[in-house]
């Protein structure tokens, strides 16, 4: 447990310096906790060309797992060049029509807005009401420095409509064969997102466990609510990456209010980041603990974030989290959104015409209907966002 003297001392040092100066002591522990974790390693493959059954065994057991190297130079200088992009093009603030060089804002012709912003160094969930409250308690939000603009980037949508290497990074076959061997061959989208926590200025993601839907459910078990990946594009580090309490997907729905209030603070004692170089790939339980803290490092993270479920825990489900209106996933609506899955196979195949591609099940004997061109961008792949799966 924290002390709580310590904890009050480091509310009350709220400049960023401080609160990076603050930090550094968990940081430390929190990195020797994660070195034996032993939950990462290259991707592996069985005989078959499945999923490893030892990734699959430790996963499931802890939660997580990072894979090492799975995205190739050249195809992360693309999306590193794509994501720059929208990033530029961004709105200069929020609402406005142009970016910062006068030129129309991308996402103009999107109908939901794409660029999230947020206060410098906010936790803008954390202790609201907003994502079904999932987020109880807010994190320390340190005063920014004074040259940084009231409002920053915070979270990138639509990513697979803005950006064409996120739109075949969304049919790797190898991220889409442990999506099978997670959650079977019938697996659905959730949806995509990036997480953008610019040095210095990116905000916090307060303690929270990602499913709200099927806490009290009869069936209910450790995969139920489905997993996230996060694909890097630059080093993750403590400062600014992720951190889980390992084996916490196993605890049901935790009162993370009390939790923290037991502990004097935010800095949980079992919580480990999760460090990884760029090209690594992080899956994570989505009934994890995890967040993250306001990055008052000098690094920036950038984290393409891909979630998918088994298709029976959102049948028949009702929308929750972002996806507002009170939609009933039917069977109609699980397939538009899955096409997007067969679109992006297809062209990932169509740049990578030498890898194996992915044979997604749902779609088997369709593959013509969803060729990657100009009318399956129109039908499937404009606005697919607002089809997502949140549960």
């Amino acid at each position: 447990m924290e002390d709580v003297s310590v904890v009050m001392a480091n509310r009350a040092a709220t400049s960023s310096s401080e609160h990076a100066a603050a930090m550094a002591p968990y940081i430390a522990e929190g990195t020797k906790r994660a070195s034996p974790a032993g939950n990462r390693g290259p991707l592996q493959l069985d005989k078959s060309g499945k999923l490893h059954p030892d990734i699959l065994k430790v996963y499931n057991e802890k939660g997580f797992y990072i894979f090492e190297g799975v995205i190739g130079a050249e195809e992360l200088d693309s999306l590193r060049a794509d994501v720059t992009n929208m990033i530029d093009r961004a709105p200069v603030q929020p609402g406005a029509q142009v970016d910062a060089k006068g030129r129309p804002a991308m996402g103009l012709d999107h109908a939901a807005e794409p660029y999230s912003f947020i206060k410098p160094l906010s936790d803008p969930f954390g202790g609201t009401g907003l994502l079904n409250g999932r987020h109880p308690v807010q994190m320390i939000q340190p005063e920014p420095e004074d040259d940084v603009p009231n409002d920053v980037l915070f979270l990138l949508r639509d990513i697979c409509q803005a950006m064409p290497a996120c739109l075949r990074l969304y049919g790797h076959p190898q991220l889409l064969g442990i999506a099978e061997a997670v959650n079977g061959s019938d697996f659905v989208p959730y949806t995509e997102v990036i997480f953008v926590k610019q040095a210095g200025r990116g905000g916090a993601v307060s303690w929270h466990q990602d499913g709200v839907t099927h806490w009290q459910s009869p069936n209910w078990d450790l995969g139920i609510h489905g997993f996230n990946f996060q694909v890097q594009l630059y080093d993750t580090t403590p400062a600014n990456g992720l951190w889980i309490v390992p084996g916490s997907h196993k605890l049901g729905h935790i009162d993370i209010k009390k939790r923290v209030e037991d502990n004097g603070g935010e800095r949980l004692p079992d919580a480990i980041p999760l460090i990884c170089a760029p090209g690594d790939v992080t899956i994570v339980n989505r009934q994890m603990l995890h967040g993250s803290f306001a990055n008052t490092s000098v690094d920036q993270r950038i984290s393409i974030t891909i979630g998918f479920h088994r298709r029976a825990s959102v049948l028949g489900q009702r929308s929750a989290l972002a996806i507002e209106g009170g939609d009933i996933y039917d069977e109609q609506r699980i397939f538009e959104r899955s096409a997007v899955i067969a679109v992006a196979i297809d062209a990932r195949a169509q740049y990578f015409p030498n890898e194996t591609r992915y044979c997604y099940e749902p779609f088997v004997g369709l593959e013509e209907d969803y060729r990657w061109n100009d009318d399956t961008f129109e039908r499937v792949i404009r606005n697919y966002s607002s089809r997502d799966l949140a549960i």
